[in-house]
């Protein structure tokens, strides 16, 4: 999957299934936003949230706007967790139910037009090869691991929300992110005997900087500033991804529990996008 020139603006050959001890199994790992999917999903998941009374028109503004900002100068470790206190104060008490029959209605027309083509080509290069495919993503499990399966993915990662007597309790079980997310990529290594110097990553995103150090391939995908300067200065592949591709007929419909848990990914997702606002207004203002 990983383009072997620097500064490669579409993947190229990630090489053959020979280029490893045959016996060796490998692996690629892979961000979800703007890695995969073009859009992020606070944005994604706005508009539902609100027609169904869940957030109003103002947050959504809020939201829309952040993810500008975020394009532009891209999320630091401080941000990431202030979006996650305000998202365990905020989704406390939600009613299950009532947010897994948004999420049901909606989840096929939200991400089935978002999956980049040169991701999902990126992802087949891969199998080709003879490696897993993991996707590994802050968002919730549930929305991460449909998306993973229609595209071919072999595993999946992601935060994991509580929920008990029916509602969200303001609890996240295992937040993948940062020194998370590397965390379970060395876990999953360990159990399937990955070696990591063999093996791939790809994000868009600064604070992916430990997965991407993690693994001896690494590459930036539609990267912000941040994270262009390191591959520039590491001479990483710079890989970008401009072809959103509909997916509808590869997706399956979510389950109940799937459900349940996209729906936590969406709302954590708004939050996230709502906190980002107000904290990048700061810094624009």
């Amino acid at each position: 999957m990983t383009a072997s020139d620097p500064d490669t603006r579409q993947p190229q050959s990630q090489g053959s299934p020979r280029d490893t001890d045959s016996r060796t199994r490998t692996a690629a790992f892979l961000d979800l936003d703007h890695t995969i999917i073009a859009k992020s999903s606070a944005l994604a998941f706005s508009k539902p949230f609100m027609d169904q009374g869940l957030i109003n028109r103002r947050t959504v503004l809020k939201s829309s706007y952040a993810q500008f900002l975020m394009l532009l100068s891209g999320a630091d470790h401080d941000q990431m967790e202030r979006m996650r206190t305000h998202l365990t104060n905020m989704c406390t008490g939600w009613n299950v139910e009532q947010v897994k029959a948004i999420v049901n209605e909606t989840m096929h027309d939200i991400v089935s037009p978002l999956v980049f083509a040169e991701a999902a080509e990126l992802i087949a290069d891969h199998k080709l090869c003879g490696r897993d495919v993991v996707v590994v993503s802050a968002s919730g499990e549930e929305i991460v691991a449909p998306i993973a399966r229609a595209l071919g993915a072999t595993h999946a990662m992601a935060t994991r929300m509580v929920v008990a007597d029916g509602k969200y309790t303001g609890e996240i079980a295992f937040y993948c992110y940062g020194e998370g997310k590397v965390q379970a990529i060395r876990e999953l290594a360990a159990r399937e005997g990955y070696p990591l110097e063999h093996c791939y990553a790809y994000s868009d995103s600064i604070t992916d900087l430990p997965m991407l150090q993690a693994v001896g391939h690494p590459s930036a995908v539609n990267p912000d500033r941040a994270l262009r300067k390191e591959a520039v200065a590491n001479g990483w592949p710079v890989l970008t991804f401009s072809r959103p591709v509909s997916l509808r007929d590869r997706l399956p419909a979510p389950s109940g529990a799937a459900v349940a848990t996209t729906a936590a990914v969406g709302i954590s997702a708004v939050v996230a996008g709502a906190l980002t606002y107000s904290l990048l207004r700061r810094r624009v203002f």
